[in-house]
């Protein structure tokens, strides 16, 4: 049987007062800097399969399982400052000065948390499927319906609550699999409480927050999660920030239409050389 992506890189554990935080890198020495990929709520690292294949023979990359998800169980007190800092002490430990930073959904709220305490350590910021650090965004209607999810997510059967989370962020069906195998880890109480406090935990971090790198923004066309595509426009014409669509994609564009990500990734970094 051919092994996946992840077999062939290293994997490492890092142990914090919280629980074990699991994450995989590559040899690569080839660049100055590395890709760091953070997947979204209630996935794992195998969201970023695709693209991890496409650039580890070239540059270094790091994934993870975060805090509270996957692999990185059991997890206690998860905070998006708590994880940002984990993440910073994670690279310091592989020695990993710079990197471009790529989270897709609550993996852009981590980087953005990140980015808010230590800018200095990146060089770029790839937005997928994510939605921007910013007071003005969100009405106080948007800040209510965010602090209801976790007891909304109760009200339906387990299987049925699963099937519809991988349903509603996927249009194809590899990516619909890659969702439906992450979720089946958790149990019902675990799934609802990460909805909660990925979801409250946004609100009670988010702050007007001026990047002072190149950010690219990708969203998939299809994207039904909740206001993702209304909030990436918005951002789009406040900071000037580039906004790319990704065709016949959802909320998991990266993995609905991997190659069009793969290629938008690329073009970013190539800017970044120059």
């Amino acid at each position: 049987m051919e092994k996946s992506i992840f077999e062939m890189m290293i994997q490492k554990q890092f142990k914090t007062e919280n629980g074990n935080i699991t994450y995989w890198i590559n040899n690569c020495p080839k660049q100055d800097y590395a890709l760091v990929f953070l997947h979204g709520l209630t996935a794992d690292h195998t969201l970023f399969e695709k693209q991890i294949s496409y650039f580890e023979e070239r540059f270094k990359v790091f994934c993870w399982d975060a805090p509270a998800h996957g692999e990185s169980r059991p997890y206690l007190n998860f905070s998006y400052h708590s994880a940002a800092k984990q993440l910073k002490d994670i690279l310091e430990k592989e020695r990993i000065k710079k990197a471009v930073f790529i989270g897709q959904s609550m993996g852009g709220f981590v980087i953005q948390t990140f980015l808010k305490y230590y800018p200095d350590l990146a060089i770029g910021f790839v937005g997928i499927d994510t939605t921007p650090f910013g007071l003005s965004y969100y009405s106080n209607s948007d800040k209510w319906w965010l602090r209801q999810i976790e007891w909304m997510a109760h009200c339906y059967p387990y299987k049925a609550l699963v099937k519809a989370i991988a349903k509603s962020c996927t249009c194809t069906r590899y990516a619909y699999e890659n969702m439906l195998t992450a979720l089946w880890k958790y149990s019902k109480q675990e799934v609802c409480h990460l909805m909660g406090i990925g979801y409250s935990g946004f609100l009670e971090e988010n702050c007007d927050l001026a990047l002072e790198i190149p950010v690219l923004i990708l969203v998939g066309e299809k994207d039904r999660t909740g206001k993702v595509r209304q909030y990436c426009k918005a951002w789009n014409e406040k900071t000037g920030y580039p906004l790319h669509v990704i065709k016949n994609a959802a909320h998991n564009s990266n993995i609905d239409n991997y190659e069009q990500v793969n290629s938008e990734i690329e073009k970013f970094i190539n800017t970044l050389k120059g």
